[in-house]
């Protein structure tokens, strides 16, 4: 299983002002959407995160989005490895994605970009 890339989760109270600071510290713009009632925004290698309590607790529990080419093959190479598959895979604005906990207890998301 291929790993591109990993994204920092940031769980923020202002998500424009946090937003702002952080395009300006990467020198990207921000890439916006919601799902769930949580407001995010996606800025370089750091996905910030806005909205209710009890939403930001779970999130805060999901150490890092882990980016790879398909979330098919990513599940079946966690499985096999002992992950036990807390949620999905389901679509997001951008593809798919997976949570899954490792064997030593971490919880992480693993994310694609292909629709389905």
């Amino acid at each position: 299983m291929d790993i591109l890339g990993a994204t920092l989760r940031v769980c923020v109270d202002d998500l424009d002002a946090s937003a702002a600071f952080y395009e300006r510290l990467t020198g990207t713009a921000a890439l916006r959407f919601e799902r769930g009632g949580v407001r995010v925004a996606a800025v370089g290698c750091f996905l910030l995160m806005s909205g209710p309590p009890a939403e930001l607790e779970v999130l805060r529990k999901v150490a890092a989005t882990i980016a790879v080419p398909d979330v098919d093959e990513a599940l079946k190479t966690l499985t096999e490895l002992g992950a036990d598959v807390l949620a999905g895979p389901v679509p997001t604005p951008v593809g798919r994605n997976l949570v899954v906990r490792h064997p030593d207890g971490a919880v992480y998301e693993y994310a694609d970009r292909r629709g389905r």
